[in-house]
């Protein structure tokens, strides 16, 4: 059966990130918590994160 694509809001993305970012869990257990892959959770913080600029 297919599953529908999921639309996460903005403010659902950060939250998570967030909580990535505290470190307080790993981000296996952030993905298992909120049912998500971990891929997409440290996409989201690099969002929140950007890189420096290297020059």
């Amino acid at each position: 059966m297919k599953r529908t694509k999921r639309v996460f809001s903005s403010a659902f993305k950060a939250e998570v990130a967030l909580e990535a970012i505290k470190g307080l869990k790993t981000v296996s257990e952030l993905a298992q918590e909120y049912e998500l892959h971990p891929a997409q959770i440290t996409q989201w913080k690099k969002h929140v994160i950007p890189f420096p600029k290297l020059n």
